[in-house]
């Protein structure tokens, strides 16, 4: 296991603001990182059919993607631990632009082969993205401050959507009549972007030279060995903090199938596609600044801000699926063959609205989770692991939700699955911040290993109190 300690005197220059080894500084590289791949992913994901006007090709890659996914999410945390956050950041990153690079080539030749093969090398990618991003967000802050930069990062990566949502608006903005696929330069400045991602992930520190404020190491960490995180993986699956959160790891991404293909992929023309995505990529951003603070500075108690960031995700999300439900009253068999364009006013803004509440929804829920995650440890060993596991189940989820889609499951019935899954999470999250997350009106006090010297000059014994 790692060793942890914190055992560097505080010093003004340690308070100095936008310090490259800060954690601030670090979570925004990350966010910058996520702001070019996944953000720009999920902005061309966003459009339905990942911009193409027959969606089979997309689903099936998606579904390697995500299948891929599931599996390298759960050994992410050990690369992670193995071969630290820049290198593991960086190759990641680079399997961003080899996917959209196949739906360029999928323009021309309509073969499914090069996009299902992207699809599942990106999902090994983004399983060492997601894990190493995990790791950093959760462990990083100081323990009263994670909310915040959870939605500092939530922003900025969800900034890239809206920007990402930009493109294929402007750059298909006359061709207002019906559907169609995007464009050769569409999937080109996606392309730009997602290289320069890969190259912020160079400049990422690793944990052992991050300073907090205080003058503490984040981390600091002893990279684990290949023996050490097999163990560690598999333990996961019968840990009972993480069998506490698989419906809401599971549920996660789910909905992403339902609302991109069946919401924003239906009902709208192509340049309104791109235009709700900069809205579902802005509502994450509201989203997450919205529950970060609540999680951060609502109540003193942190386990009372947690269940109260529970119960407000709830009550949140019971209404926009309710609303949800009433929008999908509207064409049970799937076909709306009149599509909305967002110049046509009051018969667009209902459904702009719905589509900006899944956007706020998927914001709040998502940094509820990963409040959650940090509030379980400390140290971005383990949680990088916890991370692996989550979006590992969450992947999982989302493979199995590209193949509902593609099997043509009834929309109604994919929308109630959906609303299930989040309901259930609720009272689940709120038992695990009852059962396993401390109330803590101090700073953490963790002691140094056996002979080392603590913060407070105190030789260590190799235990850890709070």
């Amino acid at each position: 296991m790692a060793s942890f300690t914190q055992d560097k005197p505080q010093n003004a220059q340690f308070h100095k603001p936008w310090r490259f080894n800060s954690p601030f500084v670090q979570v925004l590289l990350v966010g910058l990182v996520c702001f070019c791949c996944p953000g720009m992913f999920n902005a061309l994901s966003g459009m339905g059919g990942g911009g193409q006007l027959d969606p089979t090709a997309a689903s099936n890659a998606n579904t390697a993607l995500y299948a891929a996914f599931s599996i390298s999410g759960i050994l992410g945390g050990a690369a992670f631990n193995l071969l630290g956050p820049r290198l593991t950041l960086f190759l990641a990153a680079l399997t961003y632009p080899l996917y959209v690079s196949s739906f360029l080539y999928y323009n021309h030749h309509k073969s499914q082969i090069f996009p299902i093969i992207a699809g599942g090398v990106l999902g090994v990618g983004a399983g060492l993205l997601w894990a190493g991003q995990g790791a950093i967000m959760t462990s990083y802050p100081p323990q009263d401050r994670k909310g915040s930069y959870i939605s500092l990062f939530w922003t900025i990566f969800n900034l890239g959507g809206v920007i990402g949502g930009l493109i294929p608006f402007t750059l298909n903005y006359h061709r207002r009549s019906g559907a169609a696929s995007v464009t050769d330069s569409t999937y080109i400045a996606f392309m730009c972007f997602m290289v320069i991602g890969a190259l912020f992930a160079l400049i990422i520190l690793p944990p052992s030279k991050v300073i907090r404020n205080d003058g503490t190491s984040a981390s600091r960490v002893i990279y684990s060995d290949v023996r050490t995180e097999s163990i560690e993986i598999v333990k996961l699956f019968s840990n009972w903090k993480m069998l506490l959160m698989l419906p809401a790891s599971w549920a996660s991404n789910f909905f992403y199938t339902y609302q991109f293909n069946n919401v924003n992929g239906k009902l709208f023309t192509l340049r309104t596609k791109g235009l709700n995505n900069v809205a579902y990529w802005g509502a994450q951003m509201v989203g997450s600044l919205g529950i970060g603070y609540l999680l951060d500075f609502s109540f003193t108690s942190r386990r009372v801000r947690g269940l109260f960031g529970v119960a407000i995700v709830a009550a949140v999300g019971t209404a926009i699926w309710g609303g949800g439900l009433a929008n999908q009253l509207r064409y049970k068999d799937g076909e709306w063959t009149d599509l909305i364009d967002f110049k046509e006013g009051g018969r667009y803004a209902g459904p702009f609205v719905l589509y900006f509440s899944y956007g706020l929804l998927d914001a709040m829920f998502q940094s509820l989770v990963y409040w959650v995650i940090g509030a379980l440890a400390d140290d971005s060993e383990i949680l990088s692991r916890y991370s692996g596991f989550y979006k590992s189940i969450q992947s999982a989820g989302a493979a199995v939700a590209w193949q509902v889609d593609t099997h043509h499951t009834p929309l109604l019935t994919q929308l109630i699955i959906n609303w299930v899954l989040t309901t259930i999470s609720y009272p689940l999250l709120a038992l695990l911040l009852i059962w396993a997350v401390k109330d803590e009106k101090t700073p953490v006090e963790i002691a140094a290993p056996a002979g080392e010297i603590d913060i407070q000059g105190n030789i260590g014994s190799g235990k850890t109190s709070v």
